[in-house]
């Protein structure tokens, strides 16, 4: 028999939603993963969970279980419609979600939401067809190494305060036609010599070499180039110290074109893989999904 298992993830600014149907000696199966946007958590939570079970026909007597983190599940008092609510580490949550939506067995996991935080997640087992086995906290092994406030919130604040466009459409829009050649000093700026290993085009200074002429599209590229690159570095460090070439990214950030960009381009230089998986904005509330206890 079938049972449902919803994942909620309340955050900062939206909630994200998830289902698993999970059935015996199968895989579990994934609905499809929704977000709304709300000022107020509690609002917002209401509000997705409603749309989440009417677009996907599920009824209460349904769900097995509702499986809540992120910081705005701190405001649910309350079990939602009497059901049997549980609230998940969100660092456990980001593991399990990267792992999950990799495939892999073990990788460095950063999850880019209005911050960032790094998670070293590694699978003890794996089930015949090679997948990593998540869920029980006894066959994984997730830590928290640590994390930086910039982010996504890095990146909308900044660009609001010297551009005046705060959204997130806008300013991918606004970086198609940004030149960070007016906004950053390269490696190549302040040397003619060849570093072995070392492109041109590293950046040797956000921001140092701000021209008069640079445009709101080159000082939007400039932030965006700035906070990934940052995110960028710091997993690469991590992953260092683990001995770990893969590096799953998650949330919201990683669906950002100048963002991935970055990413793309910096993976190659420093010998690891950055991963952006399908549904890689939804990491976290999959994990919640995912999360069985000890």
């Amino acid at each position: 028999m079938k049972k449902t298992v919803i994942g909620i993830d309340v955050g900062g600014s939206t909630t994200k939603i998830v289902g698993f149907r999970f059935c015996e000696d199968k895989n579990p199966e994934l609905i499809a993963p929704l977000f709304v946007r709300a000022t107020d958590p509690v609002t917002s939570m209401y509000g997705a969970f409603g749309r989440f079970t009417a677009e996907n026909d599920i009824a209460l007597s349904a769900i097995d279980r509702v499986m809540m983190t992120g910081v705005g599940s701190t405001f649910m008092k309350q079990p939602i419609y009497g059901l049997d609510c549980r609230a998940v580490p969100e660092f456990t949550c980001i593991g399990l979600g990267g792992l999950y939506l990799s495939g892999l067995q073990e990788a460095i996991v950063v999850s880019m939401g209005t911050g960032t935080a790094i998670i070293h997640a590694k699978a003890n087992a794996v089930s015949p067809d090679g997948t990593p086995i998540v869920g029980c906290e006894k066959d994984t092994t997730i830590e928290y190494l640590g994390g930086t406030g910039v982010g996504g919130g890095t990146m909308l604040g900044l660009t609001k305060l010297l551009t005046g466009v705060d959204t997130i459409e806008h300013i991918e829009h606004l970086c198609e036609s940004g030149d960070l050649a007016n906004i950053d000093l390269r490696v190549g700026d302040i040397s003619h010599n060849k570093y072995p290993g070392m492109n041109d085009n590293l950046t040797a200074a956000n921001f140092g070499k701000v021209s008069d002429l640079a445009t709101p599209s080159d000082i939007a590229l400039g932030i965006s180039n700035m906070v990934a690159e940052t995110i960028a570095m710091m997993a690469i460090f991590a992953a260092r110290s683990f001995g770990v070439r893969d590096i799953v990214l998650i949330g919201n950030l990683s669906s950002i074109t100048p963002v991935r960009r970055v990413f793309e381009e910096l993976g190659p230089g420093f010998g690891v893989r950055f991963l952006i998986p399908e549904n890689s904005q939804f990491g976290t509330v999959i994990g919640a999904g995912l999360y069985r206890g000890e």
